[in-house]
């Protein structure tokens, strides 16, 4: 994915952002990786793994991506902090500022995580939002990964690999994201989506 900042929630008391670098420092200890075994594979640099798993650096997506991508665990799951998940015994209610939130780095485009943690790894979905000319390009993700993009408002143009369609208000794309693909927004309106993200089994 392109270099998007992430823009970290805040907690209805003033919580600070997702521990991103305990669930990074979980997640490579419960694989007995090193953070040199984790800088190859993921093709970060061992300082700057070592000062995300500090909380001394704020990692871009991309960053993240291939972080996630390396450990085999989705973006989300280093979102959530590492923090154990307990079975549904009643109705959970979600409030936006509970909600983490991915923004590229011309401001023209927001991407709302809306997946539970414990689907991390299978599929995940996304509320997306382009405002004209923004477009959210990504990297490829692991083989067998397929997005589906159904379009709320406005339209969207979809790129992956060599092929591009433009996707209308009430169209749904389903297209390869094991190669390089984008979503943008050519038009002169804002434009919406449901982004669906769905991993090999």
């Amino acid at each position: 994915m392109a270099q998007v900042p992430l823009e970290y929630p805040q907690g209805a008391a003033g919580e600070g952002p997702p521990a991103v670098g305990v669930a990074l420092q979980t997640l490579r200890q419960r694989q007995r990786l090193s953070l040199d075994e984790l800088s190859r594979r993921a093709g970060v640099s061992k300082s700057m793994l070592s000062q995300i798993e500090r909380n001394l650096a704020n990692p871009t997506v991309a960053v993240l991506w291939r972080l996630s991508n390396a450990l085999g665990v989705a973006l989300g799951e280093l979102l959530a902090g590492g923090a154990p998940q307990r079975p549904d015994t009643e109705i959970a209610l979600l409030q936006p500022h509970a909600i983490p939130a991915l923004k590229s780095p011309d401001g023209r485009c927001d991407l709302r995580i809306l997946g539970p943690i414990e689907l991390a790894g299978r599929f995940e979905w996304y509320e997306l939002s382009v405002e004209p000319g923004g477009v959210l390009a990504s990297e490829p993700h692991e083989a067998g990964t397929r997005e589906h993009l159904s379009v709320l408002g406005g339209a969207l143009t979809v790129r992956s690999g060599a092929d591009e369609r433009r996707v209308r208000h009430g169209e749904t794309a389903r297209y390869a994201a094991d190669v390089a693909h984008s979503i943008g927004n050519a038009g002169k309106t804002a434009a919406s989506a449901l982004l669906v993200v769905v991993h090999p089994g």
